[in-house]
């Protein structure tokens, strides 16, 4: 009786081993699902430069779910519209909602991998409160000693967080503060060989153009003659565009009784709609009424290859133009709407 009931308990015991060592065994792949609110496409796209690409269903609930095998390191999520960075490594069990009206303030991650991830969306949304776009507009001494104090703080704000990484991913944000100095100071080298390159164009005529209106018809540069217009190129799918829109709204009704006409110029051809050039026509639409845009809100009749877009040697936004009263060019690479040596530019203007 005591042999056949030691046999059943080592049967039992070694069973559970089993199960133990089952559950024991690190997964092979990442898991990745959450819910997505007011999706912007029926997929999510996950890459890693042009060594990993998959495509993710996205159901008509917003919600998803796949498995990925992956090697450990920092990957790109696009829903169609916005993009932002995961860091991912075989075993994971990550969950993912965000809202797409509020893309990069309403990312949450939850589950095994989380800390990491949530490290990411905070330190994407420090460091986009931290660098100003009128960096470049500092004289190179001050420019060199607020790249210093930016350096700084974010050495803070990683060894603040540093508990919550593992070695891997510490040392791939240790690289990229090593980086930062030396890419921002070529940045702002590029900048000021900007300013030569188009130095040229000042006081010669602005390339025209004659492009649909949200509003209906078209409108030309030509009819904007007697007032000095500001440029603004952008598209809805361009974040550093879409982060200028609250100052230019500022910008709008600060100038609003002034000989001065803001113009805002859509380059958007079918990015983040699959190619398809209506499609993208309607979502600049629906964003102008979203963000109730002011000003004169038209669309490029070509994307990028229409003539005032080419004219201009365009091809990076956001992009400013400023144009004096009889269509010469003021600047044609003006400060951007965030910059204080914008209303220092306007408000030095004659008969403005």
């Amino acid at each position: 009786m005591i042999f056949k009931n030691m046999k059943k308990l080592l049967l039992c015991l070694s069973v559970f081993a089993i199960v133990a060592c089952k559950d024991e065994a690190p997964k092979d792949y990442v898991t990745l699902s959450g819910k997505i609110e007011n999706k912007s496409s029926d997929s999510l796209f996950i890459y890693q430069g042009r060594t990993f690409s998959k495509t993710i269903k996205v159901n008509e609930d917003g919600t998803f779910t796949d498995t990925l095998k992956v090697a450990p390191g920092m990957y790109g999520v696009y829903d169609g519209n916005e993009s932002t960075s995961l860091y991912l490594k075989n075993g994971y069990d990550l969950n993912l909602t965000l809202n797409t009206k509020e893309f990069d303030e309403s990312i949450k991650f939850s589950g095994e991998g989380a800390e990491a991830n949530n490290y990411l969306v905070e330190k994407a949304l420090m460091q986009e409160n931290l660098i100003e776009p009128s960096i470049f507009d500092l004289e190179e001494a001050d420019f060199n000693a607020k790249v210093v104090e930016l350096e700084n703080e974010m050495n803070t704000f990683l060894d603040k967080n540093a508990t919550a990484l593992d070695s891997t991913l510490l040392a791939n944000e240790k690289m990229q503060i090593s980086q930062f100095k030396p890419g921002i100071t070529g940045a702002y080298k590029q900048q000021q060989a900007r300013a030569a390159q188009f130095a040229s164009y000042i006081g010669k005529p602005s390339p025209n153009f004659d492009f649909e209106n949200v509003k209906g018809g078209k409108t030309a540069l030509t009819d904007l003659k007697g007032k000095y217009v500001y440029i603004d190129v952008w598209a809805t799918w361009c974040g550093p565009c879409i982060r200028e829109i609250p100052d230019l709204k500022k910008l709008e009704k600060d100038f609003h009784d002034k000989n001065i006409q803001f113009v805002s110029v859509s380059v958007d051809d079918g990015r983040g709609f699959k190619g398809d050039v209506a499609a993208a026509k309607e979502g600049w639409k629906k964003m102008i009424a979203e963000k109730e845009l002011g000003g004169i809100q038209v669309i490029s009749d070509n994307g990028w290859k229409s003539d005032f877009v080419q004219g201009f040697k365009i091809n990076g936004i956001p992009r400013f133009i400023l144009i004096d009263p009889a269509g010469n060019v003021v600047n044609a690479d003006a400060p951007r709407p965030s910059s204080p040596k914008l209303r220092e530019v306007l408000n030095n203007l004659e008969n403005i």
